[in-house]
């Protein structure tokens, strides 16, 4: 199957290998319409709204006034409604059906969490404010803080950073401080794990550190033979994701803290995947000196777009006087933002942003966790990974997993089940859109070839479960069978838009819309990048 594309007909449509066309003359696929721009829509002179002539005002623009027209499309406010409507129906959610990204879990919303949020005095609560006047959302924070500290079993927390990635860098950065303190600030190199988010070593890298890699066995855990001959005076800590990204829990995490402290350096924990264990296990009876915590993953805020984002970061007694300020503390005059003054001795980081942390996502997180209750929270964690070994189990019939089961939240399959069929990962993860199915993670984690990583999380119901490996059992087969190779090249070929070069939109993106009447003369980019 080939693609053909005629957007100044309107007619977007699909041509079978033979050359019998197979599209609409509008190029809408049942009631899915084919979306023009909204430049494309535009008439000159139409208006949806009529607003009052402004008043007039000294010009004090000089000569950056506008010379020409300004160019915005003009629309009914009708189109307006439809065109992004029909914009909101090509976005797949969560909300939409199963979303397996891997290591990256796209968790239920609860409209719980919502409406808790959009709360007068939670949602309009201003960081300006005097704190007499947000006490309610200081003790918001210092209850969300206790539930932390309490499933992590960890002493202390910070609550400001913006993201898991920022987490990474705020308990890098406090064991950074720990060693200076110590006097052994030549302690540069952070261990990482080949099982390891790939987030940690560019997080060691920036802060300064170097980099080291420890091997992974056979079955997808940390090399600890490997790992206990690279410590040495000379190491300042490891950064180990668990459970890992093969979707394993590090059976020797133990021997791993143990030794890992006898050479005086320090355990950070990458917990993105805390929501396989929580309420199960306490990072902090594991060995653990700090853990960055995605609220996303494990307490079902919204995620994605770059924020706002909350990654808190529970502390060991080792590292909790380093935690960035300002802590909230309660006294008989009420809650309060401390900057310095409180009881904690040490050498605090100070601010790592502006003000501390994201209010909304706070109210989310604390939400879900009190509508679960601890039972409950123990209860999403084993439903994760039944839902995730029900996947593996089905799976494992037409595709290869990567290691034995039974694995943690996430099933991992190489592409051996591939093999000689003519189709590679890619093809087979964009037959999945056709199918209905937002794809995995693929190629990653790096230490399994062609990687298929699923994550299913716990909300999903074993009918969805079962429509979705069907459909995978199905492409599974049809790859094996050899008699769709180029079906499989060309999807998906039922979505709005067909297979991209992805190189091509990746390297040259068109980002700017051109009037029709002066075409872009970079046809081929135009055409990998729509």
């Amino acid at each position: 199957m080939v693609q053909s594309l005629d957007r100044s007909q309107g007619r977007s449509g699909t041509l079978s290998a033979s050359g019998t066309t197979a599209p609409t003359f509008t190029g809408n696929r049942a009631l899915q319409l084919e979306e023009k721009l909204i430049f494309e829509m535009g008439q000159p002179g139409r208006c949806g709204v009529d607003l009052p002539e402004p008043p007039r005002v000294a010009d004090r623009l000089n000569g950056l006034r506008r010379r020409g027209a300004i160019g915005l499309p003009g629309l009914a406010e009708p189109q307006v409604v439809q065109h992004y409507t029909r914009l909101s129906q090509k976005n797949y959610a969560i909300d939409m059906g199963v979303y397996p990204l891997g290591s990256c879990t796209m968790k239920h919303n609860p409209r719980l969490n919502e409406k808790i949020a959009r709360l007068p005095g939670f949602a309009d609560v201003h960081p300006l404010q005097p704190q007499s006047t947000v006490q309610g959302a200081f003790e918001l924070i210092d209850e969300l803080a206790r539930w932390l500290k309490t499933l992590t079993g960890m002493p202390a927390v910070a609550m400001s950073p913006a993201a898991g990635a920022h987490g990474e860098m705020c308990g890098m950065m406090a064991i950074a401080a720990a060693l200076a303190a110590r006097g052994e600030s030549q302690r540069k190199t952070v261990l990482v794990p080949e099982s390891a988010h790939g987030t940690n070593p560019a997080t060691a890298a920036a802060l300064g550190f170097v980099v080291k890699p420890i091997p992974a066995t056979d079955d997808g855990h940390v090399d600890v033979a490997a790992l206990k001959a690279a410590l040495g005076s000379d190491v300042a800590a490891i950064m180990l994701t668990n459970p890992n990204t093969c979707g394993l829990f590090e059976r020797d995490i133990l021997e791993v803290a143990d030794a890992v402290h006898a050479a005086g350096a320090y355990f950070y924990c990458d917990g993105a995947n805390y929501n396989a264990i929580v309420g199960r296990v306490r990072p902090g009876d594991l060995g653990v000196d700090c853990m960055h915590i995605n609220l996303h993953k494990t307490f079902s805020t919204p995620h994605g777009g770059g924020g706002p984002g909350s990654g808190p970061v529970v502390l060991s007694d080792r590292l909790a006087a380093y935690a960035p300020r300002p802590w909230i503390v309660h006294d008989v005059t009420g809650w309060h933002a401390a900057e310095e003054g409180t009881s904690v001795d040490g050498q605090p980081l100070g601010r790592l942003k502006a003000f501390h942390g994201q209010m909304g996502m706070f109210t989310r997180a604390l939400a879900y966790m009190m509508s679960h209750g601890a039972d409950g929270l123990k209860q999403v964690a084993e439903d994760a990974v039944l839902n995730a070994n029900y996947v593996m189990a089905r799976l494992s019939a037409e595709m290869t997993p990567a290691f034995g089961g039974p694995c943690m939240h996430e099933a991992l399959f190489d592409d051996s089940f591939l093999k000689d069929t003519g189709v590679s990962t890619l093809d087979f993860a964009k037959a999945m859109i056709d199918e209905g199915f937002h794809p995995m993670t693929m190629y990653f984690p790096l230490v399994v070839h062609g990687a298929l990583l699923i994550e299913p999380t716990e909300t999903q119901s074993k009918e969805a479960l079962d429509q979705f490996c069907d459909a995978l059992l199905h492409l599974a087969r049809k790859a094996k069978s050899g008699t769709a190779v180029e079906d499989f090249r060309a999807a998906p070929t039922m979505a709005p838009r067909r297979r991209l070069d992805e190189t091509l939109a990746a390297r040259k993106p068109v980002l700017r819309w051109k009037p029709s009447n002066n075409p872009p003369t970079d046809a081929p980019t135009r055409q990998a990048a729509e």
